[in-house]
């Protein structure tokens, strides 16, 4: 393991995602630490990125999630300072951060997204209900871990769903309900790991139901037929890499009730928690969470 150096565990940071970054970053910390890497803790909230050169680190893996972690600012300064890295570049993290510009992209390649619209204070609340249908979500473009979305089943809802998210990011996009069920698919290097379908007990697939419930159904294998599942996996591996995404990431989807597959998002950053969905998937491929992390940092790289 001394071929990794002195290596940075970046996580908490500065966005609404701190606390779910502690703990992810924690994991990681151990399972480096665990398998004798020079792994060391390191919080941009706290501590200056400047003093990763300073300090003599010769990688970082990343474990922040959402702004100024997961968006391209960290990358752009690791680049900067010419430090390897874990995950995607500069590009592809601020294309991911952006839900409206990952659908643009997506659905310039003809793969399939949920009807969407953007939303500002002065939108048509009937037009949108309308062309939408109810319930639909209300989301910040620029958040991950469900923070500001809001399920809106009438249209009078609408206005103060806009008014939670507008709180969290200037942009804000309302999205039909595709109702058939919610799959995640891992990405590792080349490799697309095994589908999760996720069964919350709450309404949707919320903050609280990611990290805070015990009572969120995980099911891998998903359930899905052999060939559903690799055509799943052929679309998130190719989604991943419209956006350049590199290294390794997670694609989430929506299902509609005829079996039709919808991408919903794309993280870069994914959680690493003990309700992370890419170390179930990789547990599932025979990866245990200690390979995972090795395998993560390996692919740590520059100029991406």
């Amino acid at each position: 393991m001394k071929r990794f150096g002195k290596v940075a565990v970046l996580f908490g940071g500065k966005s609404a995602e701190r606390e779910v970054s502690l703990k992810s970053g924690a994991a990681v910390l151990a399972a480096l630490q665990r398998s004798g890497v020079d792994a060391h803790a390191f919080d941009p909230a706290v501590q200056n990125v400047q003093a990763l050169r300073d300090e003599g680190y010769d990688r970082a893996f990343i474990a922040l999630h959402g702004r100024f972690g997961e968006d391209g600012t960290v990358q752009g300064a690791l680049e900067l300072m010419g430090i390897p890295y874990t995950g995607s570049g500069v590009l592809a993290s601020a294309l991911g951060m952006d839900k409206w510009r990952t659908k643009l992209v997506w659905q310039a390649a003809n793969l399939p997204v949920p009807n969407y619209m953007l939303l500002d204070e002065h939108s048509d609340w009937a037009g949108v209900a309308q062309q939408l249908g109810l319930p639909l979500f209300v989301k910040p473009a620029n958040e991950g871990s469900s923070v500001g979305i809001s399920k809106v089943k009438a249209v009078g809802e609408l206005h103060a769903a806009y008014r939670e998210a507008a709180k969290h990011d200037k942009l804000v996009i309302a999205e039909s309900f595709v109702g058939g069920g919610e799959y995640t698919v891992a990405i590792l290097g080349e490799q697309a790991l095994p589908v999760i379908k996720i069964e919350p007990a709450s309404e949707f697939y919320d903050y609280e139901a990611k990290y805070l419930r015990d009572d969120t159904v995980y099911l891998c294998p998903s359930g899905l037929s052999a060939e559903k599942e690799a055509e799943m996996q052929g679309i998130a591996t190719r989604a991943f890499a419209l956006i350049g995404g590199q290294g390794w990431g997670r694609v989430d989807f929506l299902m509609s009730e005829s079996g039709q597959p919808f991408l919903l998002e794309v993280n870069t950053s994914p959680g690493m928690t003990d309700h992370s969905l890419v170390p179930k998937a990789a547990r599932q491929a025979g990866i245990s969470f200690e390979q995972l992390v090795i395998k993560v940092l390996e692919m740590a790289g520059v100029n991406k």
